[in-house]
C-alpha cells in the first residue's frame, strides 16, 4: 500500500449530500463498531495481546471535545470496488451515488457500508493533486469492468475512534486521534479510512450518525 503523507493538520471541512448518502445505505443493515480485535497484536511489541491499548475519556486539547475516546485493532482484509478520485476531498463523496449505481449494474452486492480512503495531507498536497477513493466493501475478490475498479485493504493495525454526529463535521476528530497515537509515539502509514456506519435517512438527529474513523499506525522512525 502507498504509504501516507497525511499529518494532524489533515483536517478540511467537506458538505456531503445527505439524501445521496442515505439512498446509498437503502437496503443496507446498519453495522457495529467493531472492538479491538482479540489475539491482535501489539503495535509496539508485536506481540499478542487479548486487546488494544484503550484510552477512555482522555482530555484534549482541541474542540469541540471535552473528552476524546480512542483504541487501537488489527483491522481485517476488506476486498472492495472503487472510484478514484484526484481533486479536493469536498468532491469525494459525490461519487458515492455513481459507485452504487455502477455496483448494480454489474450485478455486484455490497457487504458493509461505503467508505473512504483520504491519502494525501491537504496541508501539503495541492488541491489538484489530493488522492481520495470512495468504496464499497465487497464480499471476496471479483474483476469488476471499467469504470469500477477493484482493490484489498490489507490487514493492518489501526487506531481508531467512532465518532457521532454529522458526516462533513468528521474530520473535526482527526487532531484528537493524532493525540492519542502521539502518546504510543505512532505515525500514519496509509490512509485515513472513513466508515460512513449508519444511513442518514435513518435518524431524524444528525447527531445518531455514526463515524468510524481508522488511521493504520507504525512506530516512528
Amino acid at each position: 500500500m502507498q504509504r501516507s503523507s497525511i499529518s494532524n493538520s489533515h483536517v478540511q471541512r467537506r458538505r456531503w449530500p445527505c439524501a445521496a448518502l442515505a439512498a446509498v445505505f437503502a437496503g443496507l443493515a446498519p453495522s457495529c463498531v467493531a472492538p479491538p480485535t482479540e489475539g491482535a497484536l501489539d503495535p509496539q511489541t508485536g506481540q499478542p495481546a487479548v486487546t488494544g491499548v484503550y484510552a477512555p475519556g482522555v482530555p484534549t486539547s482541541h474542540p469541540p471535545y471535552k473528552t476524546f475516546q480512542a483504541s487501537w485493532k488489527t483491522r481485517a482484509d476488506s476486498h472492495y470496488v472503487y472510484f478514484e478520485h484526484i481533486g479536493s476531498y469536498v468532491e469525494t463523496a459525490a461519487l458515492i451515488p455513481s459507485l452504487v449505481r455502477e455496483l448494480n449494474a454489474q450485478g455486484l452486492a455490497a457487504d458493509g457500508p461505503p467508505f473512504a480512503l483520504y491519502f494525501d495531507d491537504p496541508a501539503k498536497t495541492p488541491l489538484a493533486q489530493l488522492q481520495s477513493r470512495v468504496c464499497m466493501p465487497i464480499s471476496g475478490s471479483r474483476s469488476p469492468k471499467a469504470p469500477l475498479r477493484y482493490d484489498l485493504l490489507p490487514q493492518v493495525n489501526v487506531a481508531y475512534a467512532a465518532v457521532s454526529g454529522p458526516y462533513p463535521d468528521a474530520p473535526r476528530a482527526y487532531p484528537h486521534l493524532f493525540e492519542y497515537m502521539d502518546r504510543f509515539n505512532w505515525e500514519a502509514d496509509g490512509p485515513i479510512r472513513e466508515i460512513y456506519v449508519v444511513a442518514p435517512g435513518s435518524v431524524r438527529d444528525p447527531r445518531d450518525l455514526l463515524c468510524e474513523i481508522q488511521i493504520p499506525v507504525a512506530t516512528r522512525q
